[in-house]
């Protein structure tokens, strides 16, 4: 396909009631630009150029691999386009060609939709071929008026509708394949005598028509794909339809979802056949999650790797790395670089950063483990912690095979346990522990006889002390 593409996202969404422009909020971790420039790259199209506007400053990162157009003065759908000409012309004269206008606040257009609209234009030489839509409500968008034929006549806006023309329930889905020469022809005859004072691109369609060029419609069955967001109650309508669709293809492919309605899966995220997804579970980013395993339930995974096998419940866990047979959970967090080997556990109310968790290795319970390389087979006692952090700097904890860490233990970095010791309970490790060896750090017990009722009778006449003072 040598068809190119424009972006239209130089609009204000006000009613977002926002201080971010309207096509940088997010259907499922990715911008509403990005949908509809990934949909037409995956249609085959290689050039995209975005038109910006509104806080042009926000937008403009989040289309770096395109060529940026920016619309000074926002007078309407024509003049957007309009200001794109000098992107799609050679020495002054505009390439030839097939031109996708796509609306960059519209995410759920798909890419076999926008390849079907170029592959009817290039097959009937048409000047334009508009996507087109039935609505059981059609108010708000531009009314497709046909002639007696049935041909595309032209497209009214709402505010410029006649009653009869208001009436008619196929609308204009606000995307275009148009003949590149001839839609930027058509635009210099554009005028702004509306209702709103604006240069429509919709008028293109009927210049092209009385100078004797086919005008067509692909007519969609699913008007959902043309669904914009100006509202935050629109962008959660998307959400939830991406949500469905994310999760259809999904679950077609294999993936078990207890309840899909609860399950929120991102578009870069990669799930293989026969893993389970309990409900209020969040899959974002690059997240990858092997065969077999069970995620969730109240499981948030972001750029995550999840190897086969794997028992994640009630885990929170950022970049970080969970190979075959590991389990997490419930309640644990795991913050970028934490790493668990191959059938290691993060158990309850664990928290891992930055640290590898050996093959086997066991943090069960209520334990913090930062800056640590732990070796195989290593036994952690609960409410044990790594005191990673002086103040200023961060220190590394060494821990070597099959080393058993009695409950309560704080080993403060820089610290190394070697190979097969053992650390007794409620130690507080500050020197490096030698191989099988045996490590306590506690003051002597003392034992006073018959404290606890004397120091009772103190505290209750101390208390009527203070009574008869007041």
């Amino acid at each position: 396909m040598q068809a190119k593409a424009l972006i239209l996202a130089a609009g204000a969404g006000t009613r977002m009631k926002s201080e971010k422009p309207k096509v940088a909020h997010e259907v499922l971790g990715k911008p509403l630009v990005r949908w509809v420039i990934d949909a037409a790259r995956d249609a085959g199209i290689t050039e995209v150029v975005t038109v910006l506007g509104h806080k042009a400053d926000q937008v403009e990162p989040l289309v770096t691999d395109t060529t940026v157009v920016f619309q000074e003065q926002r007078l309407g759908t024509g003049h957007a386009v309009n200001a794109a000409r000098d992107a799609f012309a050679n020495d002054g004269a505009v390439v030839p060609g097939s031109l996708v206008v796509l609306s960059g606040d519209c995410p759920l257009i798909t890419p076999e939709t926008i390849a079907a609209l170029v592959e009817t234009r290039e097959s009937t030489d048409a000047a334009v071929v508009v996507l087109t839509m039935d609505m059981d409500d059609p108010t708000g968008y531009g009314r497709i008026i046909r002639d007696a034929d049935g041909a595309v006549a032209r497209i009214v806006e709402q505010k410029d509708c006649t009653p009869e023309e208001a009436a008619v329930t196929e609308c204009n889905a606000g995307f275009y394949c148009f003949d590149t020469p001839a839609l930027f022809e058509a635009l210099s005859h554009v005028s702004n005598n509306n209702a709103q004072g604006e240069y429509y691109l919709t008028d293109v369609l009927e210049i092209c028509r009385n100078a004797g060029r086919k005008v067509l419609a692909y007519k969609t069955a699913d008007a959902e794909e043309a669904m914009g967001v100006n509202s935050r109650v629109q962008l959660s309508q998307a959400t939830r339809a991406m949500q469905h669709r994310i999760n259809t293809r999904h679950m077609m492919a294999g993936v078990t979802m207890m309840d899909p309605t609860t399950v929120w899966i991102g578009p870069d995220v990669r799930i293989e056949n026969d893993v389970e997804l309990l409900p209020q579970v969040m899959l974002m980013g690059a997240t990858t999650i092997g065969r077999d395993s069970v995620i969730g339930p109240n499981t948030r995974l972001t750029d995550t790797v999840v190897g086969c096998g794997c028992k994640v419940d009630e885990t929170v866990a950022i970049e970080a790395q969970i190979d075959d047979g590991a389990s997490t959970g419930p309640r644990a967090y795991l913050r970028p670089q934490a790493h668990l080997c191959k059938n290691a556990k993060a158990g309850t109310h664990v928290e891992i950063k930055k640290s590898t968790i050996g093959e086997g290795s066991k943090v069960p319970h209520l334990s913090y483990i930062g800056d640590t390389e732990m070796g195989a087979g290593v036994n952690i006692g609960a409410g044990s912690i790594t005191c990673n952090y002086d103040g200023v700097n961060k220190h590394k904890t060494v821990i070597g095979d099959n080393v058993f860490v009695g409950s309560d233990t704080m080993m403060v970095a820089p610290v190394t346990i070697g190979e097969g010791a053992v650390i007794g309970a409620s130690s507080c490790i500050t020197h490096d522990v030698a191989p099988d060896a045996l490590a306590l750090e506690r003051s002597e017990q003392r034992e006073i006889p018959n404290w606890a009722p004397k120091h009772l009778e103190k505290l209750k006449a101390q208390k009527e002390a203070s009574k008869t003072q007041q």
